[in-house]
């Protein structure tokens, strides 16, 4: 874990994975030092470890459990433990129907053409910033808020405060990471939590006055019986982080590896059709997110080996996707291969909601963005990754031409 937890291992946690797949599937760690029991990382075990129902997410009976109740005193742990991320059984079955409905297949066929306009409407900004060679920042000026406007379309944010989210979204988001050092920035989370609540309390309560047609108009008029408001809150709260943080830096994670690649950028270019497998490709190679953690309510087994209760396991999704047992060559990008899909969105009932909407917009989104800049090509080093969670890069230096 400390080699993970290391600045190499965050700058490129793929050889420790490496290294974990030559240990077997399962790793059991001894150390008390250690902030988990269990480290899950072959495809087939973290695909097990996902559907067993005797591994919980990380719901608050985990710290009452263990004698803790710090996390209340938390606006942002709060919201997380309130959300559909962070609960289990008929209350997680409930939301999910609910809010499933927003991301079915009709729902975000329709939202195809909006997708297309709010594209092409950024990269009309991004012209106009990067004019006479002018470097750009592609994560700030497209890759985050195209994602930002289209979960806002989707829920019914006006476009004017769209650009309000970015900024508290990823001090929110920085909590979701390892180690112990992330509780510096649990102030900030904690600030933006409750400026993220206040605002979707106030949109909730207009759309009720004032019904649109929206998720949240939807939600509050059709199941107001079932949906709690501070429940409610909190959902939209994470969906809409959850929304475009993933797909920002999946975009800019796709956009990386094109500007690195200039043969495939080229196949890109001029099939865009390929971009389907490409992205797929970039779910397994470069995830958005890269773990997931439960924890044992009772007595289990993953790949025989043996979970005990109250054990902290770490799922490495990141890992499974370069599982050598599953896919051929596994650190070499291919986007022609056909090996079964990854597992960046998780899997069982945790399933990533918005995984169809991630994808149509990636999808859309690199090739409109290549034909629009043909000749785009990095400026200067990209800033540093992210989190291990959710993870991209900080920023990325482009000039357009």
């Amino acid at each position: 874990m400390r080699s993970l937890l290391s600045a190499e291992g965050r700058r490129d946690p793929n050889p420790f994975y490496a290294d974990l797949h030559r240990q077997g599937p399962v790793c059991l760690l001894t150390n008390p030092a250690d902030r988990f029991d269990v480290v899950v990382h072959g495809y087939d075990a973290v695909h097990q470890a996902l559907r067993d129902p005797a591994l919980h997410v990380m719901t608050s009976d985990y710290p009452d459990r263990r004698s803790s109740d710090r996390w209340r005193a938390h606006p942002a742990v709060r919201v997380l433990v309130e959300s559909i991320f962070f609960t289990e059984g008929d209350d997680h079955t409930r939301v999910r129907r609910l809010f499933s409905q927003a991301f079915s297949a009709r729902r975000v066929a329709a939202l195809e053409p909006a997708v297309e306009r709010i594209v092409a409407r950024r990269l009309d900004l991004l012209a106009e910033l990067g004019a006479a060679g002018k470097p750009v920042d592609l994560l700030a000026d497209f890759a985050l808020p195209v994602p930002s406007d289209v979960v806002g379309e989707l829920l019914g944010v006006p476009e004017g405060d769209r650009d309000w989210f970015p900024e508290r979204v990823r001090a929110f988001g920085a909590i979701l990471d390892l180690g112990a050092g992330v509780w510096r920035f649990q102030q900030a989370a904690d600030k933006a939590a409750e400026d993220l609540t206040g605002y979707f309390s106030e949109l909730v309560a207009k759309r009720r006055a004032e019904p649109r047609d929206d998720l949240v108009s939807e939600l509050v008029t059709a199941h107001d019986d079932e949906l709690a408001d501070d429940e409610l809150v909190a959902n939209l709260l994470t969906m809409y982080n959850g929304g475009f943080v993933t797909t920002s830096h999946l975009i800019g994670n796709s956009v990386r590896i094109l500007l690195d690649d200039p043969e495939e950028k080229a196949r890109v270019l001029a099939s865009p059709e390929r971009a389907d497998g490409f992205i797929q490709e970039v779910l397994r190679c470069e995830p958005p997110t890269h773990f997931s953690i439960r924890w044992a309510a009772e007595d289990t087994e993953v790949a025989g080996v043996t979970v005990k209760k109250d054990s902290r396991v770490l799922v490495l999704l990141g890992a499974a996707n370069r599982d050598p047992a599953k896919f051929t060559a596994p650190d070499t990008f291919d986007p022609a291969r056909d090996e079964g899909q990854p597992l960046s969105f998780s899997a069982g009932v945790h399933y990533c909601l918005g995984a169809v909407l991630t994808k149509l917009e990636s999808r859309i989104a690199v090739p409109m963005l290549l034909r629009r800049f043909p000749d785009l090509a990095l400026a200067g080093e990209p800033g540093a990754r992210t989190t291990l969670m959710l993870r991209g890069y900080e920023s990325l230096p482009v000039r357009l031409s």
